[in-house]
């Protein structure tokens, strides 16, 4: 299927040296508990292995009138999503999550919206169509803000969004923007109640000396409504933009991470979080990174790790300490001096970090590169997959064009065996860990024709170009995949591209 970031903005000094860039640049900055579902290591990369299910354009806020004129949220006319392309900056997609179960999954945007789809049921006996969604659930989740005390907009995008487990018939998602996370409730409703005692037919109050009589009040069928409430707001806990949230495996607090933060809160307080992390130096002039991902172990309550700018990782253990400054573990490849340039400290920044889901390895996102670690190696990955190493010699005009600064997130699939991220031009990677194959595929709107084969792309660094390639020189960088996600236990992966969000599924003979 198809659907449709901010600056950072730290107060530092002028005269930094990580600041001091040419042309005045700012420099760099859950799973489900169990076993998932064996996947076929094959289908991750194989030539021509999947297949294009649908396309839809996240549906913009002309849509969006058209949706509430819809009794049934779900029945929307998506003829009229696919034909009304009103794409906007609103219209960005920030952000991609299935829930933990794959029946749902969940996009926010630039405009503050979250959109919520649901998996077609009678498509999931059916095999070339098991990966149909359907738009289930749209609302507004964040407004623009502006902060009067520190004269700074805070924007409405959704930076991040995470689901809980389900525990009864509603479904609970925590949503962030760069200050605020709130957690919504969605559900169903299909009755209503008649016959109230104090209020007449049309909800106007009575006059209660005419009341002679009294009602039981009945439940009425009505056609499906789907809510979403907003039942925490969690506020007021971050100075610098929060770039992560992760709910802990005991589903009683999440933590939220900003540039040298990082809070721990109970979903059930919301006046008070503890720092978990603070890596903000007395004198601002000392500052040498920034945290740029977090994330909590999918099985060990009391572990996390966070990712910085200079390319390092670090494992806490909250038994060890309230106050988590002290890392139990350090993960960092030494730099090799021969490959040493001024780009070297931009491009080892580390983009999005990610626990397996057995909670064995850690995979990281720099520029160029996804790296695996070992919780057990701390002084090097065990493996390093080169994303678009062709791009090494653009370095220079990805900088003038600050697309050197871009955030590439990166996925695991259920079995922790492939590996997804994205790329330039449309094209995101998959690598099987097992076979040491990979694959270049594009989510592109010319070949969007339900059940298309995804043809692998190759990308011709210089020489003779073959037909079926395309030139480093020709890749639009306009164009290029930072969100993605994989269905918890099947191989279904959707791919946010600008305003459209892809889903493909692996084909099946």
């Amino acid at each position: 299927m198809l659907l449709s970031l901010p600056a950072l903005h730290l107060q530092t000094s002028e005269h930094h040296p990580l600041f001091q860039l040419p042309h005045g640049r700012l420099g760099p900055w859950c799973s489900p508990t169990g076993s998932p579902a064996p996947l076929s290591c094959e289908t991750g990369c194989g030539e021509g292995s999947w297949i294009l299910v649908c396309r839809l354009l996240v549906p913009t806020q002309v849509s969006l009138l058209s949706m509430e004129e819809d009794i049934d949220t779900r029945k929307i006319n998506n003829s009229f999503l696919r034909d009304h392309s009103y794409a906007t900056e609103a219209d960005i997609i920030s952000t991609v999550e299935f829930n933990h179960t794959g029946e749902l999954l969940a996009t926010g945007d630039k405009g503050g919206r979250v959109v919520i789809f649901q998996r077609e049921q009678e498509s999931k006996n059916q095999i070339h169509r098991r990966g149909e969604y359907n738009v289930y659930s749209t609302f507004q989740s964040h407004e623009p803000e502006f902060d009067y005390l520190k004269s700074l907009e805070i924007e409405e995008k959704i930076n991040k969004i995470r689901w809980l487990p389900q525990q009864n018939a509603a479904y609970f998602l925590l949503s962030t923007n760069d200050k605020t996370v709130k957690l919504w409730k969605v559900s169903e409703r299909d009755k209503r109640p008649e016959g109230y005692n104090l209020k007449d037919e049309e909800g106007r109050l009575r006059d209660p000396s005419t009341i002679t009589t009294l009602r039981v009040p009945v439940l009425r069928p009505m056609d499906l409504m789907v809510e979403a409430t907003p039942r925490r707001v969690f506020a007021n806990a971050h100075t610098y933009h929060i770039n992560s949230i992760s709910v802990n495996s005991d589903y009683e607090t999440y933590m939220s991470a900003d540039d040298l933060r990082i809070n721990l809160w109970n979903f059930e307080i919301t006046n008070q979080s503890f720092n978990i992390v603070d890596i903000k130096p007395a004198n601002m002039e000392e500052l040498t990174e920034v945290i740029t991902a977090a994330e909590f172990h999918p099985h060990h309550c009391n572990t996390f790790v966070y990712s910085s700018s200079k390319g390092t990782i670090r494992l806490c253990d909250m038994r060890a300490s309230a106050l988590c400054d002290r890392h139990t573990k350090f993960f960092e490849e030494p730099e090799d001096p021969s490959n040493r340039s001024f780009f070297s400290e931009i491009i080892s920044s580390i983009s999005d970090v990610k626990f397996s889901h057995s909670g064995r390895y850690i995979m990281t996102r720099d520029y160029l590169t996804v790296k695996v670690w070992d919780l057990n190696m701390e002084n090097r990955p065990i493996e390093t997959y080169q994303v678009h190493d062709y791009l090494r010699s653009k370095l220079c005009s990805l900088y003038e064009n600050d697309c050197i600064f871009d955030k590439f997130e990166c996925v695991w699939n259920g079995s922790d065996s492939v590996i997804m991220t994205g790329s330039y031009n449309n094209f995101f990677r998959m690598f099987d860990r097992n076979t040491k194959r990979d694959v270049t595929l594009e989510a592109s709107r010319e070949n969007s024709k339900p059940r298309a084969i995804l043809k692998p792309r190759k990308v011709c660094v210089g020489g003779k170009r073959r037909k079926d390639e395309i030139s480093v020189d020709s890749l639009d960088f306009s164009k290029k995949i930072l969100h993605t996600a994989w269905h918890p236990s099947e191989n279904i992966i959707a791919v946010a591209a600008t305003n459209n969000l892809y889903i493909f599924q692996d084909k099946v003979n």
